[in-house]
Formats: structure tokens, sequence, C-alpha cells
């Protein structure tokens, strides 16, 4: 045969290989798929979608609505109005009454009493100054405050009559007070804001109340004025010009104006306060009396254009718009629309749900995981959708971060592979929801990826540490980058948009250090929702100061010595098959704890004297020492183990048989038979002397078949409860708890011979039937036991003689007697 024929056969013979390994690959997928199909719990997994698969649709078709823009931002899309409508016009409308409420009049309200006291002071004057005859003879308080003189004294005692104020200064004296009712003096910080705020040029004035009888009920009266009336106490030149005006008007003379206007001041003070609940209650109506605008919104017009900054205007006609054109949609269209979203979340769940029927066992068994996954999907989804749509400047927080969380949690409650798959198809949900393109999808896998990536393994703190930074790196970088393509980058625009591209590249950071920290909170809550144990909280639990371990230290020191070594030998042969070593470790360290609460019927805790197990029927030995491994899972229960951890306890015996006690029981019922059948024969001896003798025939004496007369024990009454070792870590203990008993037995424990007792006790296993319901193959069962001999052959190595005066001596090997049968393995 030629290179090339041999080259040709070889080749022929690849492509044979791997098209029968393609189709080991698709049977194997379309048995688990059949055993999925024909599982009772098929129905609880259709429930469960289906009413995941309608939440998740009500949810995307209600986002979809929702104007997804933030005021203050770039727009990256042109949009424009589908159908014709008619809008409030919110802006002007709110507009124009803020107009009418200045232009609204102010309302100041009298000051009754000072008003009262002017015209009173004024009215008596001359009655006042009748008693003088000339101006010295005036009470100098009053001449002061009325500012006399001799010409102004002479001119209001020429209005006594009888004594008394003359009826033309009396009258005088009302027309210019009812005038100074209508020109406001008011304090200098009331007449600024008056004259600085509104638009309004007229004042409301609230007028003292009328002095004449059944008007006590009636309301005050009120007065529009100018705003020019009002006069300020603190411009005193002015507002003595003012007065002096209004006092000429009113008819006084030269020398009594003077007085009257001096009354006003000497001390001014102000006649009318503002009244603040008046002027807004009429400012209100004023404005409530304006109709609201509309407008007329024509088909085509364009909201707003890519590039533009985003006003309140154009989101509220954004928002009117959107909701208008979902009004006018036909029954058909409505539908359709939302017929297209439940279709594509229903392939994303036919996605998921075949990913769980091939990959993933721990939910395709458990309709509660089922429930809890599906809980997880849509509460995260929700979050992303509500949280965008009230705070849509967010979104580069708000898209993303809900299905980092889900990434997360996942890899926590599972593995990588599982958080990859679901997350990836979770964002394929939240873009559909929120209206996201390919570049936000782009940064959601980004997150995905850089979150899961540190969570292979959580075995202390900086774990969550690493996650928030590689992930908020990532995900500022990724949201960055596909900014540039996606952002207008107009030279108008472009410093703009570079700096809300840095903006949401440090949301998007953020949000990864809040779920780093966030999950670091809540780690023992997700642990205990999903049944696991993570590498962090077996750290704590491997700790030799843990209560639990300490009590085993204590009550049982040989069974924690043998604890700690069985520990050792099953963390080297989990990591020679990549199963999870800290957990291997830790089971070893808790499975024996149930001896603590006898520990003296167990070898390795004995320290010599008698053994006790002697005195006791095989049977009631038995329930002794089957007995640990339900007394270790109450302990368990009672110090808050992991279930994880409880399943080593459980099962670390699976369901063998307990030998030693069973041929014991054996070998007693043999030879309780063999008595029998001597008592028998002894009878049948004496019976034969005294008979006559006669000749018979041979036959066969029972005792030439002990096993078949005998009451022999059953085997499966000599059996563990179980169950069997369920995860690989749980088969790899059995082996070693095994191996490490049997092995203190051999006097000379040399490699050879360690290595076939542990293939021997792996094989025994494996015919038992103790793997069957794990997922340890063949190969890995090789490497496990090529592990434990090694870690064995290395614990128990052949000792150093040394020369001493007496003679060579050796240490000698573990005693036979520390791995007794009697102990129970």
């Amino acid at each position: 045969m030629g290179e090339s024929e041999r080259s040709n056969a070889g080749l022929q013979r690849g492509l044979r290989v791997k098209r029968a390994l393609a189709q080991r690959t698709s049977l194997i997928a379309r048995l688990k798929l059949d055993e999925f199909w024909r599982t009772p719990r098929l129905g609880w997994a259709l429930l469960i979608a289906a009413a995941f698969v309608f939440a998740a649709t009500m949810l995307a078709s209600w986002t979809r609505q929702q104007p997804l823009a933030a005021i203050g931002r770039t727009m990256t899309e042109t949009r424009i109005v589908r159908v014709p409508f008619s809008v409030e016009d919110t802006a002007t409308t709110v507009k124009v009454r803020e107009l009418a409420r200045q232009r609204t009049p102010r309302v100041y309200v009298a000051e009754a009493l000072a008003l009262a006291e002017i015209e009173n002071s004024l009215l008596t004057l001359p009655a006042l100054l009748a008693p003088a005859a000339s101006l010295e003879q005036v009470d100098p308080k009053l001449r002061e405050t009325f500012a006399l003189t001799p010409e102004a004294f002479a001119e209001v005692r020429a209005e006594l009559v009888e004594g008394q104020a003359s009826t033309a200064w009396t009258e005088r004296v009302r027309r210019f007070t009812l005038d100074l009712q209508r020109s406001p003096i008011l304090d200098a910080a009331t007449f600024q804001r008056e004259n600085q705020e509104g638009l309004n040029q007229q004042l409301r004035l609230i007028l003292p109340p009328p002095a004449r009888p059944g008007a006590e009920g009636a309301p005050p009266p009120s007065v529009l004025v100018p705003r020019r009336n009002a006069l300020s106490a603190g411009d005193v030149p002015a507002l003595r010009s003012e007065l002096d005006a209004m006092a000429r008007q009113a008819g006084f003379g030269p020398g009594s104006r003077w007085a009257v206007v001096a009354r006003l001041t000497t001390t001014p003070l102000a006649t009318y306060r503002f009244d603040e609940t008046a002027t807004t209650t009429d400012q209100n109506a004023a404005a409530g009396m304006i109709p609201t605008v509309v407008t007329e919104v024509p088909a085509g017009q364009v909201i707003f254009r890519r590039g533009d900054v985003l006003t309140q205007a154009q989101a509220e006609l954004f928002a009117a718009a959107l909701s208008k054109a979902a009004d006018a949609e036909a029954m058909l269209q409505y539908w359709l629309r939302r017929l297209g979203i439940a279709a594509v979340i229903a392939g994303v769940t036919l996605a998921i749900g075949g990913y769980v029927a091939l990959f993933v066992p721990r939910i395709r068994r458990n309709p509660l995981r089922m429930v809890g996954v599906a809980g997880l999907l849509l509460g995260t989804l929700a979050l992303a959708c509500v949280s965008t749509a009230m705070a849509p400047g967010f979104a580069a927080l708000t898209v993303v971060a809900p299905t980092v969380l889900t990434a997360v949690v996942l890899a926590i409650a599972y593995d990588q592979r599982v958080a990859l798959a679901f997350s990836t198809l979770h964002g394929i949900l939240v873009c559909t929801a929120l209206d996201q393109d390919i570049g936000a999808y782009a940064v959601l896998t980004t997150g995905i990826a850089t979150a899961i990536w540190p969570l292979r393994e959580i075995r202390d703190r900086n774990t969550f540490l690493r996650l928030s930074l590689v992930a908020g790196v990532g995900l500022a970088a990724a949201t960055f980058l596909v900014g540039l393509f996606e952002r207008p980058l107009d030279s108008g625009t472009l410093i703009r948009v570079l700096r809300e591209l840095l903006v949401d590249a440090g949301l998007a950071a953020s949000g990864a250090l809040v779920i780093g920290g966030f999950t670091l909170f809540l780690l023992p809550t997700i642990e205990r929702i999903f049944d696991v144990t993570t590498g962090l909280t077996l750290i704590e639990l491997r700790d030799p100061k843990q209560p639990l371990l300490r009590e085993l230290q204590q009550r049982a020191p040989g069974t924690y010595n043998h604890s700690l070594t069985v520990a050792s030998i099953a963390e080297a042969a989990a990591e020679a098959v990549n199963a999870n070593t800290l957990l291997a470790y830790v089971g070893a360290l808790y499975h024996d704890i149930g001896k603590m609460n006898k520990p003296e019927y167990f070898v390795e805790n004995r320290s010599g004297g008698p053994n006790k197990h002697d005195k006791l029927s095989p049977a009631m030995s038995l329930l002794i020492i089957v007995a640990h491994v339900k007394d270790g899972l109450e302990l368990a229960r009672e110090f808050d183990l992991p279930r994880s951890l409880r399943h080593f306890i459980e099962s670390h015996h699976g369901t063998t048989l307990v030998e030693y006690f069973y041929h014991r029981a054996r070998q007693q019922a043999l030879r309780a038979a063999a008595q029998q059948r001597a008592e028998s024969d002894n009878d049948e001896l004496t019976e034969g002397a005294r008979a006559p003798h006669h000749s018979q025939p041979p036959h066969d004496h029972p005792s030439d078949q002990p096993e078949e007369h005998a009451d022999l024990p059953d085997e499966v009454e000599y059996r563990y409860p179980g169950p069997k070792p369920q995860t690989k870590e749980a088969a790899i203990l059995m082996i070693a708890d095994a191996v490490e008993s049997a092995t203190r037995t051999l006097a000379e424990p040399t490699p050879a011979r360690i290595e076939a007792l542990v293939q021997e006790i792996a094989s025994r296993r494996l015919n038992d039937g103790q793997f069957d319901e794990c997922d340890m193959t063949l190969r890995d069962l090789h490497a496990i036991t090529e592990s434990i001999a090694r870690t064995l052959a290395a614990i128990y190595h052949g000792r150093v003689v040394y020369p001493t005066t007496s003679g060579p001596t050796t240490v000698p090997a573990p005693t036979a007697s520390a791995g007794s049968p009697q102990s129970g393995r």
C-alpha cells in the first residue's frame, strides 16, 4: 500500500470516528429530551413556561409604549408623528396661566387702627389748640407731631367754632382721609417688591370696614387703584410731596396743610400691609379662568431629530404621540404587535427550556428550582423595564445592571456555563422589551462575560471586589466604544455627546460596583434560596474552631483525625478529576460527626480495654454502627450545616454492606445450626442403640448441606439505608473513607499493596452499584483511584532505620488495631 493510500485510509477512519461521535452526541441529546418529555415534571415545566411568557409579554408590551427618552439628552434617532391628534399644549397653558397670575392685582389690607388714629388726630387738632393763646402755650409733643408754625397755629385756630372744629375743617379732613385710603402708604421693603414683581398695573385695596350700624357682618369693601398711587414710607421727600398735593386738593390752607403733612411724615407709618393669602387666591382664580391651550398635531410632524437635545415640550409631545398611536391602532394591529413580542419571548423561553432539559438536571428534576429561575429572570426583567421607564436618563445603568445581576446570581447558584447561557438569553428579552439595538446587546454581553469570569470559585470576599473592578472596566469601555458609532458626532454635538458618553460609562461602571456589593450582602440569602454552598461558606466551615468540629475533636479525637486524613485524600482525588476540591475536603471533615454520640463503639476512638461489641449481638452492633449516619444528619440540622454537606453525611456509606457484623451474624447462625444438628444426631444415635439394627440405604445427612438448613441473616438487613452518592465529590468520599480505614489494617502498607487495596475497594463499590446515581465515569474512577493510592502511599511511607546501642530498630507502621473491621466501615 502506497503512502497516499495509507493517508486516505487514515483520513477515512478519522471521518468515520467523527461521524460516530456526532451520532453518539445526537443520540444522547435525544435520549435526554425523551426522558424529560416522559417525566411527570413536564407539566410543571410547561405551566411555568406559559406563565413566564405571558408575564414577560405583558411587561414588554407596556414598556415599549413608554417614552424611553430623557430630557436634556442628545437624541440618536429622528421621531415623527404617525397619526394626527389634538394635544394639550402644557407649556403654553402654563405660560398663559402664569402671565394671568402676574397680571392679577396684588391685595393690600388697610391698617384700620393707623388710619383711624390719623383721622382722629386731624379732627381733634383745632380743639386741642383751643386752650392755647399762643404757639408757645401748645403742648411740646403736640407741637412736634404736627410741626406747628405760627402760621399753621393761627390757621388751625381759625377753624374753631365754640371750642370745636368747624364743619369745614371736618369736611376737609374727611376728604383727605378718603384720598389717603386710596393712596396706600407701604413700608420700604413692600413698596420695592411691588415695583419689581408682577405685571399688574393695579392694586386691590381692602378698605377699613364702614363704621355704620348694621355693617358689622358685611365683608370689608375693596377698591382697585393704579399702582402709581402707592407711596413709600421710606421715601419721606416723595411722601411729603404727594401728601401736600392731597391736602391741597382736600381744601387745606397753606399753614394747616403743613400741619397735616407733618402729622404723617414726622414718624411715617404704613397704612396698608400685603395680604399674601388673598393675593394667591386671586391669582389662582385668574389662572383657573384660562382654558387649556390645545394644539393640533398633524401626521408627519417631526417630534425631534437625531442630534437634538430633548426638551420638556418635545418629551411631552413624544409621550402623547405614542399614546395616541396606540389608541388609534386597530384590533388586528394591536394583537399582531403583541403576538410578535410573545413569539420572541416564547422562542427565548424555549431555548432556556431546551438548555435546562439537556444540560441542567438540577433544574430539570425540581419544579421549585424551575420557579426560582423563572422568578429571577422575570424579576430582573421587570427591574430593567420599570427603572428605565421611570428614569430613562440612567439607561446606561438600568438596561445593563439587571442582566449582569442575573448572571452573577446564576453563576453562584449553578455554574458559569448556566449563567452564561441564561443571562445572554435574558439580554435578548431586555433588548426586546426596551427596544434596544445590537449595540446595547453587545454591552450586555460584555458585562455578562466580565462578571462571570471571576466567579469560577468564591473562596474569599476579594472575589466580589475583582468582579466589580473587572466588570466595571469592561462595561465602561463597551459603553463608550459602542456609543462612538451609535451617537451623532457632528461638529455641533461632538463635545456634548462625548460628555454624555463619559457619564454613561461612569453609570455602567457604578452598576458593576453596586452589583458586587449587593451580591456580597445577599450571598447568604442566595445560598439559602438556591440551596447552594459557596467556597466562602465552605472556608468558614473548614475552620477547626467551628463549634461542631471542636466538639468532634473533644468527644471523638480518633474520628476527628480519621476525618482529617480522609479530607486530605478526598481533596487530592477531587483535584484529579476537576471536581470541587473544597467541597470534598469540608464534606469529609463532617461526614462522621454522628460518631461523637457513641464514640467508644468505634475502633478509632478506643484506647485499649475490652471491645464493647463483644458483649452485643451482631444485630445490636449493626444498629449502633448504622445510627451514626442518622445521628450525623440530626447534628447537621441542629448546627444548620448546608444541605450539600448533609449529603456527604448520609451517602458516604451509600447502601453498602456492613460486612464484619454480617459475617459475624452469619457465623453465629451457622454455629447455631451445627449445634442443633449435633444434638439431633446424638438423639438419633441414642434411639438407634435401643432399636433393632436394620440395614438402611445410605442417604444425605443434613450436615452435608449446612447453609440450606441454617437460619442465615438477610444481606439487605445489614446494609446502610443510603442514599447512594449523588455527586462526584460524595463518591470520592465513599472510596477515600473505606480505603483509609482498610489501609490501616495492612501489616506492611507498601505502595503496591495500597494500590491493590484501593483498586479492590473501588471495584467492589462499582460492582455493588454505589456509583449508579452520580455522574462519575470509568475514566474518573481510574483517576480517583490513582490519586488515592499516591496519597496513601505518601502517608504510610516506609520508615528509616536508626542505629541504637541495643541494636537496630524500626519505627513501626500503623497497627492493625487502628482499623479493625469492628469500626463498621
